[in-house]
């Protein structure tokens, strides 16, 4: 009779069955009937509040890895506050203007909106972004994220667009926006003005060039120089610029040396620092250094353009450095922010000979109609047609691109709309001191982007966006911004949507009998044709929404990808500081890396190294992709392939297992009635205080926000802890002591404890597996039996803990086992056994462990899982082994001289025999 497999052996009143794909719909299922998140509230309503405020995605496609990443850590901070004592709204968002809705639109439906209405080109785009919410929305539930996914907020919503008119205005009033000409980062492919968050940096190949400038006018300081030899060398590596240049800037500081090569009847004006360099670069090898003069000496001489009818003045610049090019700096003002502001110091006009498509101007002359990288290689071959080129060389650069296109994008001057952050800069970089900055760098890398920034461009060229809400007088000309206007304006758009401004006139935006603040006439008015810069949308969310909407100010945290620095953190403090007057928006900012592929590359497409989420859903479950966002350092870039989640399924399996035997041993049982300590045995309170360690640990790193530590923490306690010691002793007690047997019920009092324990810690990152577990164990009558997400996290169990002596003790039992399982392998290696109850040892050990010699021998040998042991003090830790001395019980297993010796039972050891002889007799 198999007495083992039919007596005490619970059963699993939770099969924790494998297929997570088709289970974990049915607890979504059930979580919407609950009304989870509505609940979660409710239990921790007065409770101190957490507020997350979610960084809203683009809705222009459909979910993947980055977007996974980010949604899975909110709502492991989202739960772990809840289940710590936290109240947590959480509504989610979503960014919806701008060119990446444009750009996916068009691509994907394949319109041709330069034919179509703007009023049907935004319905198109409105249409659109409300699809990818949907698609988008269902990706994040069928995570198992918790949210007010019924009511989030879109930055294209009425409501939203009126108040961030106001923030505008605000701003406005405050004196922070402006209209200029000047420079900015433009994409010629979008044909829209660019913010540098908008902006990536790739290597591309490319020409650089020194190029000649020949001496036009020294104004009679080189008397004794042929000013027909004498030429500025420049460097650059844009050649399309040159047709812009005005000015050569030099240092006023440094010196210049006029230099004369030998063998060629030319002048060379350089720095004389850089003389060695460029020279050689040129070819030569011998050349002579006729005089030197600081840079200041050459002030407003002109020089003549290397091939275009016209001069370039040579001007000042403390810019202008030694460590590349000439020392001369090719001065366009078209073309560059330090080029604008010099040539605006010296009273020069402004030239932008490239148009909106990076189309060369009739300014440029034969150029004309070229687009800039065309007209690259013919300028460099008229250059050297035209003797004019120096020196050319072949180099790879880093080069600013579209973030959306991909393509290369120019410096352009364009009348703009600009957000003045040198006007607040010092209020912005104060209140970064004001926020935990989670890793700590944060800090220091926003301030110092805020520290090196002058102006914020926020106008696009764009038809899907935020109307600019600025009016011109058409008989004076000047932009009309008053808080009459705003105050129209943002009534209209609350009630029509900002579609209006296309479809309406300004005279019927603008109150009755309303006349110019500037001029007082009432001759008429225009609308600003531009629209505001996505980051200004999604900076204005902290009070188009999350202060109006969710009615607190600030958040408790952001967490966002590391490019948010430049983007969404950034806009939301200039906002919150430049309109509002406050400080940061936020008390915690948290940041996370990107996702990239098994070897480190960034997910495209076109290598075809790309996960997508739904197919992970369905091949391994949400708790996977969970775990996978739970057990990764994401302050770096995280890895997913194939390969990792296999790996991470085992990991998984761990805890499941760890979980099933922990219920399947708990069946029967009433939490109600746990051991006390004082009854329980030692080994269980050890177990118990190994768990006080876990719980710490985790309380800690959930607190550090660390949850690949929760990860590892857990599974290794799992592994280490519970499996391969704990679990493997308590087996024989679980399964051959008396079902109510105090020994028994010791080991399941920690076995419940343990369990709840881990259930509540891990709920956060494995949701689905946790509230699984919850509904299938027993509880007490304090908990929430509906979900594990309203009950809180354990604090240690402080009566169980055992002293630090005793678990000495017990670290230095687990080495003495290690030594008897490494005996043990080697005796069934040998065939001197079989399994290991089959054994009995002999183990000698130092005096510093003679404690072992003092236990009761059958509880040693039930601590080594074998039948017999024996302990003598010696020199060092030694096992011997050989086959016990005795018959085999038939329940147990164990190999002992007392099988047989109770009347009736023969085949029984007597603990065995006592525990059948008290159950009840079946009819």
């Amino acid at each position: 009779m198999e007495y083992k497999k039919t007596l005490n052996m619970p059963k699993s009143g939770f099969p924790m069955r494998a297929g997570l794909p088709k289970r974990e719909p049915e607890m979504l299922r059930y979580w919407e009937q609950l009304d989870l998140y509505n609940e979660l509230l409710k239990k921790n309503e007065g409770k101190p509040l957490f507020s997350l405020h979610d960084g809203p995605p683009f809705s222009n496609g459909a979910l993947h890895m980055g977007h996974a990443l980010n949604k899975a850590l909110k709502d492991f901070i989202n739960r772990s506050y809840a289940m710590r004592g936290y109240y947590t709204p959480y509504i989610p968002g979503w960014d919806n203007h701008g060119m990446p809705i444009e750009s996916a639109i068009i691509k994907q439906n394949k319109l041709n909106h330069k034919a179509m209405s703007v009023a049907d080109f935004r319905t198109a785009c409105h249409q659109f972004a409300d699809h990818y919410i949907d698609v988008q929305r269902e990706g994040f539930k069928r995570m198992g994220v918790v949210a007010d996914w019924d009511h989030p907020y879109k930055t294209m919503d009425p409501g939203f667009e009126a108040r961030e008119v106001r923030v505008f205005g605000q701003m406005y009033k405050n004196g922070h926006i402006y209209k200029g000409l000047k420079p900015v980062y433009w994409c010629p492919h979008d044909e829209t003005a660019l913010a540098e968050a908008e902006i990536e940096y790739q290597d591309d190949p490319c020409t650089t060039v020194y190029v000649k400038f020949p001496m036009h006018d020294d104004l009679g300081k080189l008397p004794h120089l042929d000013k027909s030899k004498l030429s500025f060398v420049i460097w650059t590596t844009t050649i399309w610029t040159l047709p812009g240049n005005l000015a050569i800037a030099l240092n006023p500081a440094e010196s210049y040396a006029v230099v004369k090569p030998e063998g060629r009847d030319e002048l060379y004006i350089m720095a004389e620092a850089l003389t060695e360099k460029v020279m050689g670069i040129g070819g030569f090898d011998r050349y002579e250094i006729v005089e030197t003069h600081p840079g200041s000496f050459y002030e407003n001489m002109l020089a003549s353009h290397p091939f275009l009818p016209k001069t370039s003045r040579l001007v000042l610049a403390d810019y202008v450095t030694m460590d590349s090019g000439t020392g001369c700096v090719h001065t366009a003002p078209g073309f560059g922010a330090d080029d604008y502001q010099t040539c605006l110091r010296y009273g020069m006009d402004m030239v932008v000979p490239v148009d909106d498509q990076g189309r060369h101007t009739d300014y440029a002359g034969k150029y004309a109609g070229m687009k800039t990288e065309e007209s690259n290689p013919v300028i460099l071959q008229d250059m050297k047609d035209a003797g004019s080129l120096f020196a050319s060389q072949e180099i790879v650069h880093s080069y600013p691109h579209c973030w959306r296109c991909k393509k290369p994008i120019i410096f352009r001057a364009t009348p703009q709309w600009f957000c003045s952050v040198e006007s607040f800069k010092d209020d912005a970089i104060a209140a970064c001191e004001d926020v935990r900055w989670v890793p700590s760098w944060g800090k220091d890398r926003l301030r110092s982007m805020v520290l090196e920034r002058t102006d914020w461009c926020i106008s696009r060229q764009r038809r899907w966006g935020l109307p600019i809400p600025v009016f011109y007088c058409k008989d004076c000309g000047k932009p009309i911004c008053t808080d009459e206007t705003i105050d129209a304006i943002a009534s209209l758009f609350e009630k029509k949507g900002s579609n209006a401004w296309f479809e309406m006139e300004a005279e019927d935006m603008l109150p009755e009998g309303f006349t110019c603040p500037h001029c007082g006439k009432a001759a008429g008015f225009e609308k600003e044709s531009d629209t505001l810069d996505g980051w200004f949308d999604s900076g204005s969310t902290h009070y188009a929404a999350m202060e109006r909407d969710q009615g607190f100010w600030p958040a408790t945290m952001y967490i966002e990808g590391l490019d948010q620095y430049r983007g969404w953190f950034q806009s939301s403090l200039l906002v919150a500081v430049g309109a509002l007057g406050r400080g940061a928006p936020f008390k915690e900012c948290l940041t996370h890396g990107w996702t990239v592929d098994g070897q480190g590359r960034a997910m495209h497409k076109s290598l075809g190294n790309g996960m997508d989420p739904a197919e992970i859903f369905n091949k391994y479950g949400a708790d996977l992709l969970r775990l996978w966002a739970g057990s990764s350092d994401y302050h770096v870039d995280v890895r997913c392939s194939d390969d990792i989640f296999k790996q991470l399924s085992q990991n998984y399996l761990k805890f499941r297992n760890t979980a099933k035997f922990c219920l399947d041993n708990l069946t029967g049982f009433d939490p109600e009635q746990l051991v006390a300590a004082a009854d329980m045995q030692e080994l269980d309170r050890w177990a118990v205080t190994r768990l006080n360690s876990l719980i710490r640990r985790v309380f800690d790193s959930y607190d550090a926000y660390e949850f690949h530590a929760v990860s590892h923490a857990i599974n290794d306690f799992c592994v280490v802890d519970l499996s391969s010691f704990y679990f493997d002793i308590i087996k024989d007690r679980l399964y051959c002591d008396g079902e109510n047997s105090l020994s028994r019920r010791s080991a399941q009092t920690a076995l419940f404890l343990i369990l709840d324990a881990m259930t509540r810690m891990f709920a956060p990152i494995l949701a689905f597996t946790c509230e699984e577990i919850w509904l299938a164990m027993p509880h007490r009558s304090a908990d929430d039996s509906r979900s594990v997400l309203f009950n809180c996290m354990v604090q240690p169990y402080e009566d169980y803990a055992l002293p630090e002596d005793a678990m000495d003790r017990w670290a230095r039992i687990a080495a003495v086992r290690s030594a008897v399982n490494g005996a043990l392998e080697q005796a069934r290696a040998d065939k001197t056994i079989g399994k290991s109850l089959e054994a009995e040892v002999d183990v000698t050990v130092p005096a510093e462990d003679a404690f072992l010699a003092e236990l009761n021998a059958d509880t040693l040998a039930d601590l080594l899982i074998v039948s017999q042991v024996r302990v003598t003090v010696g020199d060092a830790l030694s096992v011997t082994v050989a086959p016990a001395q005795g018959v085999k019980c038939a329940r147990c297993w164990k190999v002992l001289t007392s099988v047989g010796t109770v009347a009736g039972h023969d085949t029984l050891c007597p603990r065995c025999a006592a525990v059948v002889k008290a159950l009840p007799v079946v009819e």
